[in-house]
């Protein structure tokens, strides 16, 4: 894998927001609207669940999840020449866990425990994921319900932090206190953030605009309800095969170009 120039960034997107409002749905349609346009795509599953490949259509063997267990394993267990092959061996370890698919690349972070209990490991896996994504142009994020996950163990910065939420009033209230959270706590460089709400019925929008007006919010994408999602999900099939002309792809096609994320 050839990496870019050390001066070259991947622009990042983090979807964040409540369980349930279809981060990893707009994940996966947005890396459907972006591969291959726009350089090379590395997909980042940043939920424990790892709901993501699945929806994709992938298989996923291995989790940095598992790659921070082994370490911690040899740490814990294994004598200095265990821990000096180990940590040798980590670019290898973290290939491992890359998935390479059909125009671009998935990685599942997976459940890491011990979070605040290893920070030489965390620092250890945070720069062997920098220096995996200077080989890609662009990185999606999908997280885990609230903001935490949004942190320095994917990237170090964000371009675009999406606020995901579905189309009620509490759940456009619910993006302000993540904005306003992400802003307070300023634990990560972020370029700009705005709102998606996704699920949208005919005679909604006007209504929803002017609740994000309201919270003080950007809505840079509205995604319409498509049974073409519902009927995938029923059927359990991958939601990244569904056809180009349903309605949130246009949608989030449309939302991609916006962002300057699609020529």
């Amino acid at each position: 894998m050839n990496e870019k120039p050390a001066s070259a960034g991947a622009t990042s997107v983090a979807m964040v927001g409540k369980g349930g409002v279809g981060k990893t749905a707009l994940t996966v349609l947005l890396a459907k609207v972006l591969v291959g346009s726009n350089g090379k795509l590395l997909v980042v599953d940043a939920d424990p669940v790892v709901g993501l490949p699945q929806a994709l259509g992938a298989r996923v063997g291995k989790t940095m999840g598992d790659v921070s267990e082994e370490i911690i394993s040899a740490a814990r267990t294994g004598g200095k020449k265990a821990k000096i092959e180990v940590v040798s061996m980590l670019d290898y370890m973290v290939l491992e866990a890359l998935v390479e698919l059909d125009g671009f690349a998935l990685l599942a972070m997976g459940k890491r425990e011990g979070e605040g209990c290893f920070c030489p490991v965390n620092d250890i896996l945070r720069d062997a994921l920098k220096s995996l994504s200077r080989s890609f142009d662009v990185i999606l994020i999908d997280g885990e319900a609230g903001v935490e996950q949004v942190n320095r163990r994917v990237t170090e910065k964000v371009d675009v932090l999406l606020m995901v939420t579905d189309p009620t009033i509490r759940g456009v209230q619910t993006a302000a206190l993540i904005h306003d959270v992400a802003q307070q706590r300023k634990t990560q460089e972020v370029a700009r953030m705005g709102l998606v709400i996704t699920r949208v019925r005919e005679g909604q929008e006007a209504h929803l605009r002017q609740a994000a007006q309201d919270a003080g919010l950007e809505i840079v994408g509205l995604i319409p309800e498509d049974r073409n999602i519902t009927e995938r999900d029923l059927a359990g099939k991958p939601l990244f095969e569904i056809e180009d002309t349903s309605p949130s792809v246009v949608a989030v096609r449309a939302m991609a170009r916006k962002l300057g994320l699609l020529k």
